[in-house]
């Protein structure tokens, strides 16, 4: 069986995405899993080739069928938007549409069935508005564009799995929007995600919203037993292994020493929070319920040290390692 094509967007140029995807797609192990295509600019990755100082050769190209591949060539469909005198580390309105326009071309090949996923370097939400894109970030944007109702972001480690019920809003409007639904939808989601992945019958721990899960109502307004439990209840009438809800800080411990294998967070920091201190670089996101696989480094965009060769390509190494493993499967 040959290796998947992978197209690797490359984020907003003003930021640590080109310095990132050099050392990652020419990475040994992941040459052996997939064939990595970037979507970028390439006057950009070879400013970026010669800050990270590898000898690569950065070859344009206007398919996925003209890629070559060996331990020098990084390929990249050149789409030319960036200005050659681009600042690094500061906000601009063209590296933010810039970014957009690579994700809508990768999101267009992958629905085609040209490239079999998407690995994303980061992009800024900022300059992606201000670029005139009006989107809370990367998930929300691959839905619009692949005309997908709903779908789940979850954050993969070597130690842990999260999949959130809400990410991208404020809290007070979090806890408005879960309900039973959307609770057994991102349960469903994620209980399908980890099947795909190779696991049976994961065990799936959902999180509470109030601490100590509402202490039987001595905590919040009832939300556990409204918004949340039935939801859980509906997931196990389906023959899903859901436990829950659960007090937060307790499931996290529980599933980082093995006894979940998939935590339902319902809000944004209750599940990047313990994701990101187990260590952000081995971090990966993945968008759940596409009609296409899509991975992401699980950091930002990283102003203040793009263009100075501090960037860490480990999480950016892992996503792509993600995306070949779901592509094969």
């Amino acid at each position: 069986m040959s290796t998947p094509f992978i197209a690797v967007t490359m984020g907003d140029g003003a930021g640590i995405g080109p310095e990132v995807i050099i050392p990652a797609v020419l990475n040994e192990g992941i040459r052996a899993e997939c064939r990595p295509v970037v979507i970028g600019d390439a006057h950009r990755l070879r400013q970026a080739r010669d800050i990270v100082g590898i000898d690569a050769v950065i070859r344009s190209i206007d398919s996925v069928d003209e890629a070559v591949f060996d331990e020098q060539t990084v390929n990249v469909i050149d789409l030319a938007l960036l200005p050659e005198d681009l600042a690094w580390g500061e906000l601009s309105p063209i590296a933010g549409d810039a970014a957009f326009q690579y994700i809508k071309v990768a999101s267009k090949l992958a629905m085609q069935g040209k490239v079999q996923a998407i690995c994303t370097a980061p992009l800024n939400k900022e300059a992606l508005h201000a670029g005139g894109h009006i989107y809370p970030g990367h998930t929300e944007l691959l839905a619009a564009l692949t005309n997908t109702p709903e779908v789940s972001m979850m954050l993969s480690t070597p130690k842990i799995k999260v999949i959130h019920v809400t990410t991208h809003i404020g809290l007070v409007d979090a806890v408005s929007m879960i309900e039973p639904g959307l609770v057994h939808r991102t349960i469903q989601r994620g209980h399908e995600a980890l099947v795909r992945a190779g696991v049976p019958n994961p065990k799936i721990g959902v999180c509470a919203i109030n601490p100590h899960a509402g202490e039987n109502g001595l905590f919040g307004y009832g939300e556990e037993a409204t918004k949340i439990a039935p939801g859980i209840e509906k997931a196990i009438s389906d023959g899903i292994n859901a436990v829950g809800p659960l007090p937060a800080d307790t499931l996290f411990f529980l599933a980082g020493r093995g006894d979940y294998d998939l935590v339902v967070a319902m809000y944004h920091d209750q599940g990047h929070g313990p994701v990101k201190v187990l260590g952000i670089e081995a971090g990966v996101n993945i968008t759940v319920g596409l009609p296409v696989i899509r991975t992401s480094v699980d950091h930002g965009t990283a102003f203040d040290i793009a263009g100075k060769h501090i960037a860490d390509p480990r999480s950016m190494v892992e996503a792509l390692h993600q995306a070949a493993e779901m592509a094969t499967r």
